[in-house]
């Protein structure tokens, strides 16, 4: 029993599992903010636009 405990000690698969995960959260956090600023952006052009349309 001592020796399978040791074994499931030495294991790293749970690890790796738990390393892709933080990456894909911290990918998505990434890509939350970018979309969040570029977001912001294109609003601000396309009324820029939209008045310049409608003052034509």
């Amino acid at each position: 029993m001592f020796k399978h405990f040791i074994a499931t000690l030495k294991d790293e698969k749970g690890q790796a599992l738990s390393e892709y995960g933080l990456i894909l959260a911290l990918v998505a956090v990434v890509a939350i903010g970018a979309m969040t600023v570029l977001g912001t952006n294109v609003s601000g052009v396309l009324t820029t636009i939209g008045n310049a349309l409608t003052a034509a």
